[in-house]
C-alpha cells in the first residue's frame, strides 16, 4: 500500500508545515504568548500569500470560528495582524502587516513608558525611593525606560539593515 505524500506541486510538505506551525505556537506559548493567537500568527506566516480568511484559518487549524475571532482581535491589538475586506464579499482576510515584527515592536514601544509611569506612582505609598520596596520600583521604572530607549536604537538599526538589503542572520 502506497504511503500518502502530503506534498504540493511546489515540493511543500504540508504535514511538516502543520507540525512546524504547532511547534512554533507551543514555543511561543512557553514564553507566555497565548497559544491560539500564536497558531494563527504562524499559519499566516507559512501561507503562500500571507493572508487567510477567518474560515480558512478555522478550517486549517481545526478550531471554532469564535477561537479565530478572539485571536485575530488580540493580534490586531498588538499590531501583528491587519484585516482587509475581500472584494465582492462580506468576508475579511487577515494578513501580516509589511515588516510585521518591526511594526509590532514599534507600535507597542510606548507601553514601557506607561508601565514605568504607573510603577512610579506607587513609590510614595511604598515609603519613598529610600525604602527597599520603593527602590525596587524605581529600579524597575528605570530599567523599562532604558529598555525602551535601547529598543528604539535596535529598531532603527534593524530598519537600516533591511533598507540596505542585508540579512543580519
Amino acid at each position: 500500500m502506497a504511503e500518502h505524500d502530503d506534498r504540493t506541486d511546489a515540493g511543500r510538505d504540508e504535514e511538516a508545515v502543520r507540525d512546524y506551525v504547532e511547534q512554533m505556537a507551543m514555543t511561543f506559548a512557553r514564553f507566555g504568548f497565548p497559544r491560539m493567537p500564536a497558531r494563527i500568527l504562524f499559519a499566516l506566516m507559512v501561507s503562500d500569500d500571507g493572508a487567510l480568511t477567518a474560515g480558512e484559518l478555522a478550517e486549517q487549524l481545526d478550531v471554532s470560528p469564535a477561537a479565530v475571532s478572539n485571536s485575530v482581535r488580540y493580534l490586531m491589538q498588538l499590531g501583528m495582524l491587519v484585516r482587509e475586506p475581500v472584494r465582492g464579499s462580506r468576508r475579511d482576510r487577515y494578513r501580516l502587516p509589511e515588516h510585521a515584527w518591526y511594526t509590532a515592536s514599534v507600535s507597542q514601544g510606548h507601553i514601557y513608558d506607561q508601565i514605568a509611569d504607573l510603577v512610579l506612582t506607587g513609590v510614595k505609598a511604598l515609603g519613598g525611593p529610600e525604602s527597599a520596596a520603593g527602590a525596587r520600583a524605581v529600579e524597575m521604572a528605570d530599567f523599562l525606560r532604558f529598555f525602551h530607549r535601547e529598543m528604539d536604537g535596535v529598531l532603527d538599526r534593524w530598519r537600516a539593515t533591511r533598507l540596505d538589503g542585508a540579512s543580519p542572520a
